[in-house]
């Protein structure tokens, strides 16, 4: 007899993001996939991936902001990577890595025709983005890294860990939904509590029971326990370099925790031809609100476009 899958949780965002899903790889990993526009032949679409326990829903915002501009009109891909959000949990017996969650996005790329794209990744989704540079560099036709690197700063690897053990422990819907407004009031200072549980809602649903359900696989906090604040990590740099042969803008927020300014600075060392843009006054995820900012990330890619074309 099969066993019933357990239902995934859901968040009323995930409405507004309605997604096929693709099945990749040996272990047979769903992901959902949300496709903004029409994917065409002389035009790569845009890639979009989250952190390491985040959403398509961090992204819901930016195709519609980008696409309003005057000459842009693109195709933007939004993924969930294995493990979080609507995309399936893979088997206990497999590790979560950068390497499979790669090779998954690779494996959306096929499915739907796609040859090269441009990749946007938010943390954990910047570095996927540089294994598929690594392994395939002709798929990538440009790469948006947001308070992404070649190493993460071990700060935030500890705090997601200990956010979660926190937020779960909580038994009551008011003392959750206050610990997690506190805990985001640090990463938007100034916000209201509605926006501040708007954000909430992208990454914890709640239950029947009013407790709170991460949108994530909680194995996945599992394999931060082995880190601590004081970490050394080291640097990918050579994993960063496989880059070089594409366009590259570098994305910082002013309060993010998963990448130190030093890393940031050489980056922009490395690479002095990348378009830069820093955010004020915000941690991880970036909101991407401001127009300034849609403008700055809208000319990016239209190089990019007109790049591509030249090339084909």
């Amino acid at each position: 007899m099969f066993k019933r899958a357990t239902p995934l949780p859901q968040t009323p965002l995930f409405s507004e993001l309605p997604v096929r899903t693709i099945t990749c790889g040996t272990a047979n990993t769903r992901i959902a996939v949300h496709v903004h526009g029409e994917i065409a032949d002389d035009v790569p679409p845009v890639i979009c991936l989250p952190g390491y326990v985040r959403n398509m829903s961090d992204f819901a915002a930016l195709p519609p902001a980008i696409n309003r501009l005057p000459d842009t009109s693109l195709c933007f891909v939004l993924v969930d990577l294995p493990g979080r959000g609507r995309s399936s949990r893979p088997g206990r017996t497999i590790e979560y890595s950068t390497l499979t969650d790669a090779q998954c996005v690779l494996d959306v790329m096929a499915a739907l025709d796609i040859p090269r794209a441009v990749f946007a990744g938010e943390g954990h989704g910047g570095q996927v983005a540089m294994v598929i540079s690594a392994r395939r560099p002709l798929a990538v036709a440009g790469t948006i890294l947001i308070d992404s690197g070649p190493v993460t700063d071990p700060r935030s690897l500890v705090r997601t860990r200990n956010n979660f053990r926190h937020l779960t422990a909580l038994k009551s819907a008011p003392a959750a939904h206050a610990a997690l407004r506190k805990i985001l009031s640090t990463d938007y200072p100034g916000e209201s509590e509605a926006q501040l549980d708007a954000f909430a809602q992208r990454l914890y649903a709640e239950d029947a029971r009013g407790r709170l359900q991460p949108l994530f696989d909680a194995r996945l906090i599992g394999q931060l326990e082995k880190f601590e604040f004081d970490d050394v990590l080291a640097a990918q740099w050579p994993l960063f370099d496989t880059l070089a042969h594409a366009p590259l803008m570098i994305v910082r927020s002013h309060l993010t925790d998963q990448v130190r300014r030093a890393t940031f600075d050489e980056m922009v060392r490395r690479r002095p031809d990348a378009a830069t843009l820093v955010i004020s006054d915000q941690g991880s995820p970036a909101l991407f609100e401001d127009p300034q900012e849609h403008e700055a990330i809208a000319a990016f890619l239209r190089d990019v476009c007109r790049a591509g074309d030249a090339l084909s």
